[in-house]
């Protein structure tokens, strides 16, 4: 066991000593403590996001989630049409058609309606159907960048959670390997102490 944690105990119960014996769930909800300690010096009151994470831990979930589907299930249809309609108003294939609607309606009314043309040049009413589209398109594509910029932060809010529990499970592992390491360097210098008994008594017999 660390010393950090040790000292997390020791706040609690201060007749408490390192010899002393506590079960793996009393010291598993002291590494929780200790980690919560550890992020309120780092960052002074913990945020939602935080909190999930150490609540992860403590009942070990996993917070890996897809946040695309997370996202798509709360759009309405409203949401859902008008971010297609922006998807395909900032596509190569609307270009085209609108080149092409412009091409057709100016044929139209120059060529082969050269007589009574609907819309004369200078094209009045091809000009109030491009105003009315402009003023329709631009807040249905605002819309949209408004939901990217929602999903890209869920997005990076899921990222930090992960990034944060990944780093706190390292510290964790840090922790068990350092414990074990403690116990081993015990036993080698047990070892090593009877090695050295076992030579002086053969030293002595000679």
């Amino acid at each position: 066991m660390r010393n950090v944690i040790s000292d997390e105990i020791l706040k609690d119960h201060p007749d408490w000593s390192y010899s002393s014996f506590i079960c793996r769930a009393d010291l598993a909800d002291y590494r929780i403590k200790y980690v919560q300690s550890l992020l309120r010096s780092e960052k002074g009151e913990l945020s939602n996001l935080e909190n999930e994470v150490i609540g992860s831990m403590q009942r070990h979930e996993l917070i890996s989630r897809n946040t695309e589907t997370d996202f798509d299930q709360k759009w309405t249809l409203g949401e859902k049409l008008a971010d297609k309609i922006a998807t395909f108003g900032g596509s190569l294939a609307f270009l085209i058609c609108f080149a092409l609607f412009l091409t057709g309606w100016i044929i139209l009314n120059t060529v082969v309606m050269v007589v009574r043309p609907v819309d004369p040049y200078p094209f009045i009413l091809l000009n109030l159907v491009l105003s009315c589209l402009a003023a329709i398109q631009a807040p249905i594509i605002m819309m949209s960048q408004n939901r990217q910029e929602a999903k890209d932060r869920l997005r990076s809010q899921h990222d930090y959670q992960i990034n944060l529990k990944a780093e706190l499970e390292i510290r964790h592992l840090h922790e068990k390997m350092d414990h074990l390491l403690s116990h081993q360097w015990e036993r080698l210098a047990h070892i090593q102490e009877i090695q050295l008994d076992l030579l002086a008594e053969m030293n002595k017999k000679r």
